[in-house]
This record gives structure tokens, C-alpha cells and sequence, in this order.
């Protein structure tokens, strides 16, 4: 049976949340980075896009509206989730995109209540036509270096963590 150092000692963080200093260090580095990185893609990605009008939140918008699964567009909420921000940030966002043409809003067919929001013909030609080859060009040179591998290890890691922050998220409510 494994106790708590065991687990300590396997490189797993045991159940109670105690870390050592030495796991602190690592686990202060990798927060840290993230936050980096998370600046850096705000910055470098909406210079990326800038040209087509778009920011960072708004190409994670309309790229989650083009996906397969969202054909049928999402509701606000449903957006929400999957963006992992709030209703009321959104909101706003949803607005500017609106105005600007690349989005549509309509009262959702099965609870009226809820607001349907679709792509509209000129926000999916900024999306494919103008957006994607920007966005491409933009992943090339930020994943320099990076072997397919590499890649999917990262995707296995950071979605580990997100499972994870999701899971303090709903025990703070």
C-alpha cells in the first residue's frame, strides 16, 4: 500500500495538496510559464489576426463556432462553457461581433430564453478566407520545433491540469 510519501516520492502531489520545495520550484516555474505564455498568445496571436479586424477572443469565438459540432451554432452559454470565460464577458464580445457583422444572434428554437449565436456568411469568409491562412502561418512559427509528439505530450498535459483547475473551479461555487 502507498502511503502519502510513497506518493510524494513517485512524483504524484498526494491528495491533501502538501508539496515539498522542491515541487513548489517546479510547480511556481510552470504557472509562471503558462502565465507567459498565455500573454504572449494574446499579444503575438492578435497581431496575427489584427489585419482582419480580429482579436485573440475573437478568434477563439469564431473558431468555436466552426467547428463540425457547432453547426447549428451555440447558445451564449453553451459558448461560455466552452470557452471557460463568463456570460457577461462574452456577452460584450458577442456584441462588437455582432456589430461588426461576424456573428448573429437569435432566440434559441428550444428554450426561447436562450440566445442562439451563428457565424454569419461574412464572419465565416473572414474566419476561412482571411483568418485560417494567418493562423496557420502564426502556429507554424510559434510550434517551431516541435515534433507531432511533442505536440500531443503537451495537449496530454495541459488538459490534465485543466481537468484538474476545473475541478478546484467547481468546488470554489
Amino acid at each position: 500500500m502507498k502511503t502519502e510519501s510513497n506518493n510524494t516520492d513517485s512524483g504524484h502531489i498526494p491528495a491533501g495538496g502538501a508539496i515539498d520545495a522542491t515541487r513548489m520550484d517546479l510547480a511556481n516555474r510552470l504557472f509562471f510559464r503558462l502565465y507567459q505564455c498565455a500573454n504572449m498568445l494574446h499579444k503575438t496571436g492578435t497581431r496575427a489576426v489584427e489585419e482582419e479586424g480580429l482579436t485573440t477572443q475573437q478568434w477563439a469565438v469564431l473558431g468555436a463556432l466552426s467547428r463540425p459540432q457547432a453547426g447549428d451554432g451555440m447558445t451564449v452559454n453553451e459558448l461560455a462553457r466552452y470557452l471557460m470565460v463568463s456570460r457577461q464577458n462574452l456577452s460584450g464580445l458577442i456584441g462588437r461581433m455582432e456589430r461588426d457583422g461576424h456573428l448573429a444572434s437569435a432566440p434559441d428554437g428550444q428554450d426561447r430564453r436562450a440566445r442562439r449565436i451563428t457565424m454569419t456568411p461574412s464572419g465565416r469568409r473572414v474566419w476561412t478566407v482571411l483568418a485560417q491562412p494567418k493562423i496557420e502561418a502564426y502556429y507554424a512559427r510559434a510550434l517551431e520545433g516541435f515534433s507531432v509528439d511533442d505536440m500531443a505530450h503537451a495537449i496530454h498535459y495541459l488538459l490534465k491540469l485543466l481537468d484538474n483547475m476545473a475541478r478546484l473551479d467547481t468546488q470554489g461555487r
